[in-house]
């Protein structure tokens, strides 16, 4: 079995936490200043590391567009009660839950607050 666990780099790790917990419904299993693990059940989600610590080379500044390119793609249960959230933390939503006729699935996109670019999809 191969499983892949994506780790972002963020400027406030606790903050970032905070957001993907609410938005998403899932837990801190780390904790931390630097580095945290969300999880949904047993499954990781997502890892967060703070910006320039650990010393590796894709993570050591904001600066080097290490988001370009980068879409995070999350499925939940319930799409509506996501997009609740989002609307509650205030996110910049770029676009409201609409039909895609590629993944031929409904999805909102968002803004997290380091600029990742999110879409949540049912």
């Amino acid at each position: 079995m191969v499983k892949t666990e994506t780790i972002i780099a963020v400027a406030n790790v606790p903050e970032s936490s905070r957001f993907y917990q609410n938005l998403l419904g899932c837990k801190g299993a780390h904790g931390g200043e630097t580095f945290e693990i969300l999880t949904s059940g047993d499954t990781v989600i997502l890892c967060l590391h703070k910006w320039g610590e650990h010393e590796h080379p894709t993570m050591a500044s904001p600066n080097g567009g290490a988001a370009n390119g980068l879409i995070l793609f999350f499925r939940v249960d319930d799409l509506p009660a996501a997009f609740k959230n989002a609307l509650e933390l205030d996110a910049s939503v770029e676009k409201g839950i609409h039909y895609n006729e590629n993944s031929l699935k409904n999805q909102f996109t968002l803004w997290d607050p380091d600029h990742y670019y999110i879409i949540v999809s049912e």
